[in-house]
């Protein structure tokens, strides 16, 4: 029997791009069978609080309805969406400890069924991951 992939992501930016092609890569992912391991850290943790609607960056920003509504056009849902899709996937989500300390997030704040793991948990991870892709 083949042994199951293992795939672990770092997101650490919470623009638009960044948040949908993490989601779009971690429902690929699972829906592959692979388990999937996706860590926010630094700017990537606020794309977890509860409400959150990314937009592109800089002068893109102005754009971010035009590709969301591109996006549904051809079935691609908007990021909380994604997110949730994850999580009923099996994805595994976490926000990082520290950057949740340092930017004074709870987990109360945070969208149900996300867990809290340092660095260093993460690291145990993704060392034992066939792939690692960083996001950010």
């Amino acid at each position: 029997m083949a042994e199951t992939k293992k795939i672990s992501l770092v997101v650490s930016e919470g623009t638009f791009d960044k948040a949908m092609m993490s989601m779009m890569m971690a429902n690929t992912a699972a829906s592959m069978g692979m388990e999937v391991h996706v860590f926010f850290t630094f700017f990537g943790l606020n794309l977890l609080k509860k409400g959150q609607n990314p937009k592109l960056p800089g002068m893109y920003r102005l754009f971010t309805g035009v590709f969301s509504k591109r996006m549904a056009n051809v079935g691609i849902g908007d990021f909380s969406s994604q997110l949730k899709m994850a999580l009923d996937l099996g994805v595994n989500v976490y926000g990082c400890s520290t950057t949740m300390d340092l930017m004074r997030i709870t987990k109360e704040q945070m969208v149900d069924g996300v867990k809290v793991l340092g660095a260093a948990g993460f690291l145990n991870i993704a060392a034992d991951s066939d792939v690692q892709l960083f996001v950010g």
